[in-house]
């Protein structure tokens, strides 16, 4: 047969006692267990805090660092810009520079026994003015000359003749940088006013070299079309030898 307990419920002790439940319980582990997780995120949260501070206060420290090395570096800094810009200014200056001195070099080596100059104006743009000393002429800007953006020489003298200039228009397109050579005028003394008559002077006075019937009087303009151009664009006359006007009578041994 089977044992029945016959003792109430309420009275029984030991092993035999069933455990009291019920709501409240269960509403007080689930407070603790809610104190435990608010605990936690607490703990954690101001664990993560503190790590955060301690990086900013490690970040603050490496920018205090990197502005005093680049305070103490700002110098150098300064001078490479400098350099930069005093290299980049050189460098404009020399490309915008012409060579007056080479091309002169150049034209006294080229020049022919039977050709003498009596003027030679070296401009650098059209619109450059330069006095040709004396009152001899020159190339207008509306001529050859202005047809030439760049530097160019005009050239005012006289040869043994029109074989003579054309041979020297030739000798000057030798001329290293020439790009054209252009004949403003080449003429021979009129008969009838006389060579006496043109060697005389009148309007022309001193800048007549047609001493003989034969000597013919030309104006050359020689173009460096080529040639770099001031970025500026200024037309005012650069410092010598670029805008000088040289003048020089040299005797040909065809009009001596």
């Amino acid at each position: 047969m089977r044992p029945v307990n016959l003792i109430p419920l309420e009275q029984r002790r030991g092993q035999n006692r069933p455990l009291r439940t019920g709501p409240v319980a269960y509403l007080v582990l689930g407070a603790l267990v809610a104190t435990l997780l608010g605990v936690t995120t607490l703990v954690l949260t101001g664990n993560q805090i503190t790590d955060d501070k301690a990086e900013i206060a490690q970040l603050k420290k490496e920018d205090t660092a990197a502005v005093a090395r680049s305070k103490r570096l700002a110098p150098f800094s300064q001078f490479a810009s400098l350099r930069e810009q005093r290299l980049q200014t050189v460098t404009n200056l020399a490309d915008s520079r012409f060579d007056w001195e080479r091309v002169m070099r150049e034209l006294a080596l080229v020049l022919p026994h039977d050709v003498w100059l009596v003027t030679t104006t070296g401009t650098a743009a059209p619109a450059v003015k330069v006095g040709n000393g004396g009152g001899g002429e020159s190339a207008s800007a509306a001529g050859l000359r202005g047809a030439v953006p760049g530097p160019a020489l005009e050239i005012n003298g006289c040869a043994a003749g029109q074989d003579a200039v054309a041979g020297f228009v030739t000798a000057l397109k030798g001329i290293d940088g020439v790009t054209r050579v252009g004949v403003e005028s080449s003429a021979l003394p009129e008969k009838e006013s006389g060579v006496g008559a043109a060697a005389g002077g009148g309007e022309e006075g001193g800048q007549e070299c047609r001493t003989r019937d034969f000597i013919a009087k030309f104006q050359i303009v020689v173009g460096f079309d080529a040639a770099p151009i001031s970025p500026s664009g200024s037309t005012e006359v650069v410092p010598p030898p670029a805008e000088t006007t040289s003048t020089s009578e040299t005797e040909s041994s065809a009009g001596g």
